[in-house]
């Protein structure tokens, strides 16, 4: 089958449900410019003092916070700030718009599907956030919030204006555990779905590419510029960038 008629045939099963529901990952922000983890240029094939996936997780967090703030705001929240919604973003924002789309499952911490979501004035409150999110920060003390600006504006580590206390992303690190209401949420929605679309993702990181087993219907759909290890169960696999593809569509 061309990509073609692989178009055609995403057209048609999109044209004839109202219950999709869209499961990304780092692929799908790439396009807007954001680093992923594991493709060329993305920041495991960059230079630290320490892998990426150690200075992001709870242990590194809690005895090196000046090295956590200073990788996570070079690397995670500069890169992003200028960052907007692109082709796959609006589409889905879109679709949800016209209540085609039930859900949108992340693995993105950067807040532009709620941006796409605003752009086009469709609902947020489906937009399910695995990993958090760089938009929300939290005193560890006080529990005072604080957005991304402030986070991005401040010198080594971030304290609050209230308390002093630390203040920390509102984003799972590893060694971290899931939201629960958001994971349930997302199993829910995945398999209760007509259409199940996965893009952006190459289905690694655990629990959340677990999530595809709870799909039961006929219509698994994987777009992804290299192929996965899930691409024999599904029913359509189309290796492309995810906002090409849905750009291309009706």
């Amino acid at each position: 089958m061309t990509e073609e008629e692989k178009i055609s045939r995403l057209n048609e099963m999109i044209k004839g449900s109202d219950n999709i529901v869209f499961f990304g990952g780092a692929g799908v922000s790439t396009e807007s410019g954001i680093p992923d983890f594991r493709s060329v240029d993305g920041l495991y094939h960059q230079q630290y003092d320490y892998p990426p996936e150690e200075i992001l997780s709870h242990t590194f967090y809690m005895s090196r916070p000046e090295e956590f703030f200073r990788f996570y705001k070079n690397k995670i929240l500069l890169p992003a700030h200028n960052a907007k919604p692109n082709k796959a973003h609006l589409k889905l924002a879109q679709w949800s718009k016209e209540g085609k789309l039930r859900a949108i499952v992340t693995q993105n911490i950067d807040g532009l599907h709620q941006a796409a979501a605003r752009e086009v004035s469709a609902p947020e409150d489906n937009i399910l956030e695995l990993h958090g999110s760089t938009l929300r920060n939290y005193c560890e003390s006080c529990h005072a919030f604080y957005d991304v600006d402030f986070m991005r504006n401040a010198d080594g580590v971030p304290r609050c204006t209230k308390c002093g206390g630390r203040i920390k992303p509102d984003v799972v690190l590893y060694e971290e555990g899931l939201n629960m209401d958001t994971l349930n949420r997302a199993v829910r929605a995945i398999s209760e779905a007509d259409v199940l679309i996965i893009g952006g993702t190459s289905l690694v990181v655990y629990p959340a590419a677990g999530l595809i087993d709870y799909y039961r219907g006929d219509k698994l759909v994987l777009i992804n510029k290299s192929s996965t290890s899930r691409d024999a169960q599904a029913d359509l696999v189309i290796d492309d960038s995810i906002g090409k593809v849905l750009g291309a569509l009706d």
